[in-house]
């Protein structure tokens, strides 16, 4: 017999929304997403405005983005020692990797965010690099922000991963 695995992405930070939001959510086209957004009233209201505590979807097609670091297009590294620098390109290499795979940035259902010798002060940064790169865009994921000791090159100081579904 097949048994279903169900997964529930739960993650904590920043600052609120409403209690008890379930929310369905709609592209610019008007185009229905196999998507809800739940942020129970059980859990806090304080992450609400970035990400969403979980993620419910009925999508058949997914697209997995590897990590994204900050590299341009040749390879070269991007803003060597400078957290804010370092976002912007890792955000922008994810809005291009989900521009090739035809996604909107609000397809984005599961985000990882990995950050090297993470302090508090790095939040606002990454995530104001975040906003500058997708404006009004910015995927209210099921998202996990995981303070490392470090990523597979020495010079990175962010890696973003990320779960997309289709309409």
């Amino acid at each position: 017999m097949k048994q279903k695995l169900y997964i529930i992405l739960i993650t904590p930070f920043l600052t609120g929304n409403k209690k008890d939001s379930n929310e369905t959510i709609i592209n610019e086209g008007g185009a229905y997403l196999p998507m809800e957004i739940v942020n129970p009233k059980t859990l806090t209201d304080k992450v609400t405005s970035v990400i969403s505590h979980a993620v419910v979807t009925t999508a058949s097609k997914l697209a997995f983005i590897s990590g994204q670091v900050s590299v341009d297009e040749t390879g070269a590294l991007v803003g060597s020692g400078d957290y804010y620098a370092q976002a912007i390109q890792v955000f922008t290499n994810l809005k291009h990797a989900l521009e090739a795979a035809r996604a909107d940035p609000l397809y984005i259902a599961k985000m990882n965010i990995f950050v090297v010798n993470h302090n508090p002060e790095l939040i606002s940064i990454i995530f104001d690099a975040g906003f500058q790169v997708f404006g009004p865009n910015w995927p209210k994921t099921a998202s996990t922000y995981i303070g490392v000791q470090a990523l597979a090159d020495p010079e990175w100081l962010i890696e973003i991963d990320a779960i997309v579904i289709f309409p």
